[in-house]
């Protein structure tokens, strides 16, 4: 068996696009007909930059390859040009492609991706959502900078069964930070630990997210305003370029700091592990080299005794893979689910994701579990609009 095909998908993510304005997928086909699927996460530079990196990779290391020689394949497109260091962009393709030959694998061999993995672990995942608008009902964004709006919506994911809500309200981060908190930040953040904690009780972890927006010491005080509502955990809370000063950050409070949406490869998070910046990983598998890679990094973290939360804001492939990485590690936390999986997530597979009463089921076909829906993929270009901004017009409109 041999690839032979590659097709790519630039898709636009209909608003209120959660999960980003669009997604880029991959299939590749092989020499008996068995297809399978990945996603391209987070990327440095536009879509049509990137489907050509893509191609470029799959001509230079993967048309003709036997899908089962992941790790020959990632050792090639790692030392391309023999750079040899973790590369933001080559990681990303390489990470969707790497995807996809695991859902090959597990179809030919007619296994879950999970059990090709170590085998599954966990029989259901624990999952968490963002706090976002009740669309539906005619709330905007505005929710997210509301505390009081932020609280109701929070105890609604909780009566819908979810145990951990997360939030972000430390904004805006620019391309200039880090930076020192403002007091008027730091007490708007407070109040929204203090309001949400009242809404939601014990029933649910308060989920802390920031962006590397802070300095070492600005973290810090950041944190200790927040210890009082016992977060489970204060994301990124410096830039994650140097995880010897995040590490300080973690000797400096008592809530758990997590950390990986923006890093690449074992190396990278083997520097979080040995400077114990983190004890809690958020690789985002679209990004970091791949599921193997990703299985590599979560076992590094259990000698460690850190646990992982893989970071989704994507779309439904990677979301999948997350499932299937968490399913099949012992130290798995919790996943991140965008609300309950339906939507445009929801539209552009043929089969749902199975979440339950604020747990996702791990799936039990061959492969991913997943069927990407080309006939809506090909229904929804995406034409280049900033989707985001059209919303926001019609909201002030």
């Amino acid at each position: 068996m041999k690839i032979a095909g590659l097709k790519t998908f630039v898709v636009g993510n209909p608003p209120p696009s959660f999960g980003g304005q669009y997604f880029i997928f991959v299939k590749l086909v092989t020499d008996d007909g068995i297809e399978g699927v990945g996603e391209v996460y987070g990327t440095a530079f536009g879509p049509k930059t990137m489907v050509a990196a893509i191609e470029d990779m799959y001509q230079r290391y993967v048309e003709g390859m036997d899908p089962f020689h992941i790790e020959k394949l990632w050792r090639l497109a790692y030392g391309s040009g023999y750079t040899l260091r973790p590369d933001v962009t080559a990681m990303s393709v390489l990470s969707a492609i790497e995807i996809a030959l695991w859902d090959i694998k597990g179809k030919a061999t007619g296994k879950p991706v999970y059990e090709l993995l170590g085998g599954r672990v966990h029989e259901r995942l624990r999952s968490y959502t963002y706090i976002y608008p009740d669309i539906a009902n005619g709330q905007d964004s505005s929710i997210y900078w509301n505390p009081e709006a932020s609280a109701e919506r929070a105890a609604h994911y909780v009566k819908m069964g979810f145990t951990g809500i997360k939030f972000d309200p430390a904004a805006p981060y620019s391309p200039f930070d880090p930076r020192q908190p403002s007091l008027e930040s730091m007490d708007l953040c407070e109040k929204f630990c203090r309001l949400i904690r009242e809404a939601v009780g014990a029933k649910a972890d308060l989920l802390f997210g920031t962006h590397g927006q802070f300095t070492t010491s600005g973290a810090i005080r950041f944190a200790q305003r927040l210890e009082k509502y016992q977060p489970l955990w204060f994301e990124e809370p410096t830039p994650p370029e140097k995880p010897e000063e995040m590490a300080l950050v973690a000797r400096g409070t008592s809530i758990p700091i997590a950390t990986g949406e923006r890093l690449v490869t074992k190396y990278e998070f083997a520097r979080v592990l040995e400077c114990r910046a983190a004890s809690i990983l958020q690789m985002q598998v679209g990004r970091v080299g791949g599921l193997l890679e990703a299985k590599k990094i979560t076992s590094m973290a259990e000698a460690y005794y850190a646990q992982i939360a893989p970071h989704l804001y994507a779309g439904p492939v990677i979301g999948m893979a997350n499932v299937h990485l968490a399913a099949a590690s012992p130290n798995f936390l919790i996943l991140e689910s965008i609300e309950t999986w339906g939507g445009f997530h929801g539209k552009i597979i043929k089969k749902p994701v199975q979440w339950e009463a604020g747990y996702v089921i791990p799936p039990t076909e061959p492969g991913l579990g997943i069927e990407l829906d080309e006939d809506v993929a090909r229904a929804h270009p995406y034409t280049g609009k900033n989707l985001h901004l059209e919303m926001t017009n019609k909201v002030i409109q």
